[in-house]
């Protein structure tokens, strides 16, 4: 523990939600909540305007949508959140070697490893000028917790929630963690919080009364003397820069349960190269296929096969999760699929005999099939061509049009899809509706949120067609596209 509170946790307040309000000027100020937005969804991140319905994270989308059936549904862009949180990084980097980010938006700083005095005043006027910092280069708000540990200035910056920053003095940690509940404890979760509740323990006082033996009888050896620290106060992990991921995986919910045999199996298939291109990505391989299957009833298997060596190939990744497949009983139906790699490495080691043996194997079988197809096996191998699928649009989705710009999608059915054109830097912007495959429409990327042109005070793209000094035009806002 130290004696001063120079561990810096940041929360970024509502972070995929902000994110969008900020891209999306005609959503700020309004319930939003971004996640999965089928029936089977559920609630990554909602907007403050959203929770004081009841709206939370990882809350079933169809229960949100009917506490809270106005709000804007929209997919995550993780593309954008990605760029996001690498320019809050960045400042983070500034201020210390040691950052240690827990997720896109959320990291813990060792501001003593910076240079900074180890003095309250000092750390304050650091998290201060943090917060300033983040507003100033994304537009979107964070929270900050100082204090001597990781935990406390996890719990402070809870407590600062939402855009604002809260102190922990060293020796008064005891004194605040007292009365709150125990789950505020890391690794206090529900069972845990249960088995305790039994035993006539509910906040953190009550369990550092209760003794580490005696927490160590309820919970076991780690968990119990590991939990015995918490409560009194005392968390002596440090701020690790480098935080190794332990594997690489992927997984889709499905809107209808999947009853298809080799529907299931090309599903595998899709989220296996999805999984290695992450892999890749990352510049690492694996050499431990797993693949999870959620059944209709919501029962959960899990099946791995461990490879000679570390990989990154996506065809040894596709037949090992086929394989792991093919042991698992999907006839009652699928909820969710998905791939994983573990046991990470920095190089492959791939079986070439294997490979060879497996390529030297379909050449054979395709040559003896060709063999005996007969003079016209040349033309039976080329595949029919598939029938054009049409496009898809999510709701929160860029897109750029032709004659209006840049814009997002509304929403999507009956053939149309319904367009507001506006930028991060706009005024809200038009709504226009477009049949499905219109020619002039086709998806967009991220616009920053930050560094526009200054067209704070003027309106946001407007269609050509109404943009006359009489500004006539459709009184809805909305029509279809004759294109």
């Amino acid at each position: 523990m130290r004696r001063a509170p120079t561990i810096l946790h940041l929360d970024m307040d509502a972070f995929y939600a902000a994110a969008e309000q900020a891209a999306k000027p005609s959503l700020r100020g309004k319930p939003v909540v971004v996640g999965g937005i089928g029936p089977r969804g559920v609630v990554a991140t909602a907007s403050y305007e959203a929770r004081v319905f009841g709206v939370r994270s990882a809350m079933p989308t169809a229960q949100a949508r009917r506490l809270c059936p106005n709000a804007a549904y929209l997919n995550p862009r993780f593309t954008l959140y990605r760029q996001v949180s690498e320019s809050v990084m960045e400042l983070l980097r500034a201020l210390s070697p040691l950052v240690e980010p827990l997720s896109l938006d959320e990291a813990f700083v060792d501001l003593e490893a910076g240079g900074v005095p180890a003095e309250t005043a000092a750390v304050r006027a650091v998290g201060e000028r943090l917060r300033r910092d983040i507003l100033e280069v994304t537009g979107l708000t964070g929270s900050v917790g100082l204090a001597g540990a990781k935990m406390l200035a996890k719990i402070a910056s809870e407590a600062a929630k939402p855009d604002g920053l809260v102190v922990i003095e060293p020796g008064t940690e005891r004194e605040l963690l007292g009365p709150m509940p125990v789950r505020t404890l890391p690794g206090v979760g529900p069972a845990t919080a249960e088995t305790l509740r039994r035993a006539g323990i509910h906040t953190v006082a009550e369990t550092a009364e209760a003794g580490e033996a005696e927490l160590v009888r309820l919970l076991g050896k780690a968990h119990g003397s590991g939990l015995y620290a918490m409560a009194l106060g005392r968390d002596d992990r440090p701020v690790v820069a480098e935080r190794d991921a332990k594997s690489v995986s992927v997984e889709d919910t499905f809107e209808v349960d999947l009853t298809d045999r080799t529907r299931v199996r090309t599903e595998v298939l899709r989220l296996a190269d999805r999984c290695v291109a992450r892999l890749r990505a990352a510049g690492r391989s694996g050499r431990t296929v797993v693949i999870k299957v959620r059944n209709y009833d919501f029962s959960t298997l899990t099946r791995s096969e461990t490879l000679r060596g570390p990989t990154d190939d996506p065809a040894v990744v596709r037949e090992a999760a086929v394989r792991l497949l093919e042991t698992v009983d999907t006839t009652g139906g699928v909820r969710l699929l998905g791939v994983g790699v573990s046991g990470l490495a920095d190089f492959t080691q791939e079986d070439l005999f294997a490979q060879i043996a497996t390529e030297r194997e379909a050449e054979e079988q395709a040559a003896v099939a060709v063999a005996g197809a007969g003079p016209d096996a040349e033309a039976a191998r080329e595949p029919e061509p598939e029938p054009e699928q049409p496009r898809r649009w999510h709701p929160g989705l860029d897109v750029v049009h032709e004659e209006f710009g840049a814009g997002w999608v509304q929403g999507s059915g009956v053939g149309r899809v319904t367009v507001r054109f506006e930028t991060p830097w706009s005024a809200p912007g038009r709504v226009r509706t477009f049949v499905v495959d219109d020619p002039a429409l086709r998806p967009g990327e991220p616009l920053p949120l930050r560094g526009g042109p200054d067209q704070s005070s003027a309106p946001a793209i407007r269609p050509k067609s109404v943009s006359g000094a009489d500004g006539a035009g459709s009184a809805s806002g909305e029509e279809i596209s004759r294109r």
